[in-house]
This record gives structure tokens, sequence and C-alpha cells, in this order.
């Protein structure tokens, strides 16, 4: 680890003991998320830092931002923000630790506890992640200061975890003003408690169908996280770390947060702006700009499928040259490449919804139940009744191959 080589003074008196003099990152502008209180065991924020030598005109701005946003308030009360982390069965290790070590860091960068945090489960004795690890809880599910963080921890089985007790404890803390949070498919509880309707959310692409066909309330995006008011969610995975640096901002400025990022060895911060997934050139391995956005047109009309000779107009071929395009960069035709598209749509709405087989098959693009299920069984090797039988339930269950 890096010796410390600044100390930086907060608002309300106390030094930050500071890692590097690494120039502040592109955090400027993103920072108005935290919530000062004192109210619960351990809660609030503390003081935010003031920008240290050598920071930039937009890092000192957006640490006068945090400041604004609460975490001066919390810096004169010398409280600290605690965070109470829902860990559903089965949830996934990565999505939690990256949001938990981030607050861990905090604290060791700033010379003093300025976050808490306890682990919280149904049954309060312990929880299992989805490589088997088990983890010893702090509290069952019981009332929490108001001022608490509650950040749902799901991952597979999501459905199944999230059960009537966990649904009534985070409505009742909903009701009293609590902050929630979902990490990886926690949005998924959260959307099923209710908490999401008419909010703008976010959840692991894989589970992305399935959770548009099922909460029409909410209004779902692509980002890696999004923070809607009370109600944040993330994409899984190491999007927690972005959503926790941008808490640490807006708590206690810029510079301690990219302190906290260096120690990570986390380079590249993203923002809600950006999305999950990489761009199609990437993901296919081919930069080519007509084949790309027939691409992204196929993906965008799984439903009503276009055909061939509508997607070789719309980007100015024919329809032979528009096959040779895909043969030569993805080896199959265009009317294979968009069949296993859809297919793989219809296998994650039968593994993570309850639709019935017709509705998956429209939703699909297939006009009948029956060619839908040949096709279905011709690329992989079962039915779509049989898949569905077979499933261990909820979203996340099992990982989906895509074309490409």
């Amino acid at each position: 680890m890096p010796s410390p080589a600044s100390k930086v003074q907060t608002p309300a008196g106390d030094t930050l003991r500071l890692a590097g003099q690494s120039p502040v990152r592109a955090l400027a502008g993103r920072a108005g998320t935290g919530r000062a209180g004192t109210g619960g065991a351990g809660t609030g924020g503390a003081g935010s830092a003031a920008p240290g030598p050598g920071t930039s005109g937009s890092g000192q701005k957006a640490a006068a931002a945090s400041s604004s946003t609460g975490g001066a308030q919390a810096g004169r009360s010398g409280g600290r923000r605690r965070f109470v982390f829902l860990l559903l069965e089965r949830f996934t290790l990565l999505a939690f630790a990256s949001a938990i070590e981030p607050l861990r860091i905090a604290n060791r960068v700033a010379g003093r506890k300025i976050y808490d945090w306890v682990l919280a489960g149904e049954g309060g004795v312990s929880a299992t992640c989805s490589n088997d690890t088990a983890f010893k809880l702090d509290i069952g599910l019981e009332e929490i200061g108001r001022d608490d963080v509650i950040l749902v921890c799901g991952g597979i089985d999501v459905q199944r975890s999230t059960t009537k007790a966990v649904l009534s404890w985070l409505r009742r803390e909903a009701r009293r003003g609590v902050t929630i949070g979902g990490l990886c498919t926690g949005s998924w509880a959260l959307a099923k408690a209710g908490l999401l309707d008419g909010k703008k959310a976010t959840i692991h692409w894989e589970n992305q169908d399935g959770f548009v066909e099922e909460f029409e309330e909410v209004r779902l995006t692509k980002s890696v996280f999004v923070m809607d008011g009370n109600r944040w969610t993330t994409a899984g995975g190491t999007s927690s770390l972005d959503l926790m640096l941008k808490v640490i901002a807006a708590d206690h400025g810029e510079t301690l947060a990219n302190t906290v990022a260096d120690q990570l060895i986390y380079s590249t911060i993203r923002t809600d702006q950006d999305t999950q997934r990489l761009s199609i050139p990437t993901r296919i391995g081919v930069r080519h700009p007509k084949l790309s956005l027939v691409i992204q047109m196929m993906e965008g009309s799984i439903e009503d499928p276009l055909s061939p000779a509508d997607l070789a107009e719309r980007v100015g071929m024919s329809t032979r040259q528009l096959e040779r395009l895909f043969r030569r960069y993805l080896n199959r035709s265009p009317k294979r490449y968009y069949m296993e598209l859809r297919l793989s749509k219809a296998r994650n709405l039968l593994m993570q919804t309850d639709m019935s087989v017709i509705n998956v098959a429209l939703a699909c693009g297939f006009a009948s139940p029956s060619h839908f299920s040949k096709c279905y069984r011709a690329h992989y090797n079962t039915t779509p009744y049989r898949e569905r039988g077979t499933q261990s339930g909820g979203p996340a269950a099992m990982p989906v191959s895509l074309p490409g």
C-alpha cells in the first residue's frame, strides 16, 4: 500500500490522511447522493473533505457539491453512516464485496470510522453466497435506524430467497423512510416489494428480459447503477463499487473517494450514464458499422422480427450483400443469427419468469407454440416445457449463452 503523503482537513476540523497525490478523476458533478443523519445506532455521515493539493477545478466544484448534499451536516454531528447489508440466500459475493470494501478502505484512509455496517438476514444466523461460502449474520429482520441504508444483496434464485418475511420487512422499513438499494438481482426483491414502482432502476443484463415482463411499473435502464431518490439499484458485479464511490464522494468529497479507488486499483470509475454491456463491435469481435447496426436493429425487434430484406434496405445494402457480410464475419446467415437472439431471450424468459410457454413464444416473435418448440429443440436439444420443468427457479438460475 502507498504510504500517506498528505493530510486534508475537513470542515469539522478532522484530519484525513490521504494516500498519494493521484489526480482527481472525473467524479465531478456526480456527487449528489449523501444523506446525513443521527438517528439509529451509528448512523449518519462524517465531514466532507476539502480539496487537497493539486485538486482540479472540477474536483473542487464536486467536493463543494458533496458538502452541500449532507456530508458537511454529518461532519458537524460527528456521526457515522451505517449500512445494513441484507444477504439473501445464494447472493453474489462479488457484488457484496464491491460494496463493503470501499467502506472499509474509506475508514482506513480517513484514520477513523466514518462508516459502519452490519450483516442482516432472515433468521439472523447465517447466509450462504452463490459460491457456497457462509457468512455469520449480525441481526435478523428487525427494526433499524431511520438513517441507515439497506442494501439488498441478491444473486441466484432470487425469487426463492425473496420470502414473504423479507418482503414484509422491506415494505415496513420503506414506510419509515429508510433508503433501500438492491445489488445485482437484489433489484428484483425491491421491485417485488413494490418499492420501485414509478422509479428508474437497473438489474444485471441477463435478468432484464424477465424483469421487464414482470414489473411494467418500473422504468428499467441498462445503466451500471441508478440512484432515484432513496432507491438505489446496481447491475451487479463491480457496479457496486461505482455506486459506493459516488456515495463516498458525496459524503466526504472527491479526494477521499479517489484515494479509495486508488487503493482498490480501480482506475476507470463509471457513472450512472455508463451502460453495462460491451459495445456490439467489442462483443462480436468485429468493427463493421453496418453489421453492428443490423445487429442492433435485431436486438431491438425481438417480438416483431424484421425480414432480411428490411434489414438490408435500412443499411443501404442488398439482401445478398447482407448475407455475405454475416457469413464472412459471423459464419452464419442473418436469419440464423436472428433466430439465435430470439431463442436466447426465450430461454431467459423461461428461466426467470412464470410466463406461459405460449406467451414466451409470442414475446420472442414466434407465431405458434409448435414452431417455437421445434426451433427451441433444434437449438438447445430440449423442449421449452422440459426447460421450464428442470429450472431451479429464479433469475440468474443458469448462464445464458448469446450468439456471436
